[in-house]
């Protein structure tokens, strides 16, 4: 019987059981990444792409604007993703270097705690900056998720300014002069995130920034408010704020699994043209679970689809920022 044929490394597979193979080798070299099993699996690959991703985010900064940018964030129909646009966007920016602000406008505060912002009631807020109690220097929090991120919250209590409002001198522009005070912080970015719908919360947000930034949900009846929302920019810049303008459309909850955001995707474009972003957001839970963590997406998955796109759609937003000023 012929006996079994023995094997070393450098020969033909033996029939033995290989030994151990160190990941260092006999030069203190590691293996590559592509060679390393523990990336094989989801959480493996989850993980090195988070990593990927931030390493790569944070070291592409991106150019600075001319001059500060301020947005509203404005649908006044409800869960098109104007907080989560809102936050993301912000923080994509924050994460490649640019200082950003976040002024929550929404009296349920959502954006305020996607930033990880305290807000209950007696927290310094929106709410004192816009009947004059407070500057907005005095609203400012900073995120604990990075240095560049700033946020002034929301309480509750600003469910009631629409009221007070009304009878105040100059209560269309109260959120433009408290913009115009903030001095010591040097922001390239502000997003004022609305509530949903048009009244004056919404105005002086109008009001405070030459540019809207209208996020649309690719789903059935994506455009309809679109044009009351329009109508109402347009009476705005009429009478309040001249160079008010619809500089970018952002297309949220897309499903490429239907031919249904196809089509909303494609009449946007055709309506919006070249201020629709190229970027797209995908439907993901991923970004639906991240606040109730106090989180945006960047910090609770960087690694997903959601995290990519909201990167890249701050990338294209600061590429047109740099090419031209509003």
């Amino acid at each position: 019987m012929t006996p079994p044929i023995r094997r070393t490394t450098l020969g033909p597979p033996t029939d033995e059981a290989p030994a151990p193979v160190s990941r260092e080798t006999s030069q203190g070299l590691a293996t590559p990444d592509w060679q390393d099993p523990t990336i094989d699996t989801p959480i493996g690959q989850e993980a090195e792409r988070a990593v990927r991703v931030l390493h790569r985010a944070k070291g592409q900064g991106l150019p600075r604007p001319p001059r500060q940018r301020v947005f509203t964030i404005a649908n006044q129909k409800g869960g098109v993703g104007k907080t989560t646009t809102a936050v993301n966007v912000a923080a994509a920016l924050a994460l490649q270097g640019l200082n950003t602000l976040v002024i929550d406008l929404d009296p349920q505060g959502n954006a305020s705690t996607a930033l990880g912002v305290e807000h209950r009631p007696g927290t310094p807020s929106s709410y004192e900056v816009l009947i004059g109690e407070i500057t907005l220097e005095e609203a400012l929090h900073r995120s604990p998720h990075n240095e560049r991120l700033y946020c002034v919250p929301a309480t509750i209590d600003l469910a009631g300014a629409e009221i007070e409002l009304v009878s105040m001198v100059a209560r269309e522009t109260r959120l433009r002069n408290a913009l115009v005070s903030l001095k010591e912080h040097d922001f390239d970015y502000v997003f004022i995130d609305c509530p949903p719908s048009l009244g004056l919360l919404t105005i002086n947000a109008l009001v405070a920034a030459p540019e809207v930034l209208i996020p649309i949900q690719c789903e059935y009846y994506a455009l309809e408010g679109v044009g009351q929302l329009l109508r109402n920019i347009e009476m705005v810049k009429a009478h309040l704020n001249q160079g008010l303008n619809v500089s970018t459309v952002i297309l949220t909850m897309y499903d490429g699994r239907t031919r249904l955001a196809d089509q909303v995707a494609e009449d946007v474009r055709a309506h919006f043209g070249d201020k629709v972003l190229r970027t797209v957001i995908p439907r993901s839970v991923k970004v639906s679970e991240a606040p109730g963590y106090g989180m945006t997406i960047l910090d609770y998955d960087p690694g997903s689809r959601g995290a990519m796109s909201y990167l890249d759609a701050s990338r294209e937003i600061a590429e047109r920022g740099s090419r031209t000023t509003h």
